[in-house]
């Protein structure tokens, strides 16, 4: 059974940083691009980053670039999203993906 579990979010003040995981299993995690997305509060699910299945290519939505880094380690089924800079605009629920399964997600807030 495909399972994506996120790691890592919490509360930090703007500027800070977090480093979210994401458990991949069920599935041969090095097949496939892996995707990052967010929802904020009261907003829509929102793409922000994507890794290829052997990080070659990375790509991230324009608010994020230069502040995050994706990143993932195949042998560890494991995938990564860097949060640097943080924005009080950066805080929603951060998920983790393969093509349409999310996993349950975790939860960044940037608040002085």
């Amino acid at each position: 059974e495909l399972q994506l579990v996120e790691s890592g979010g919490g509360l930090v003040q703007p500027g800070g940083s977090l480093k979210l995981s994401c458990a991949a299993s069920g599935f041969t995690f090095s097949s496939y691009t892996m995707d990052w997305f967010r929802q904020a509060p009261g907003k829509g699910l929102e793409w922000i980053s994507n890794i290829s299945p052997r990080s070659l290519t990375k790509r991230y939505t324009d608010s994020v670039k230069g502040r995050f880094t994706i990143s993932r380690d195949n042998a560890k089924n494991t995938l990564w999203l860097q949060l640097n800079s943080l924005k009080i605009e950066d805080t929603g629920m951060y998920y983790c993906s393969k093509g349409s399964t999310r996993g349950p997600g975790t939860q960044v807030t940037v608040s002085s």
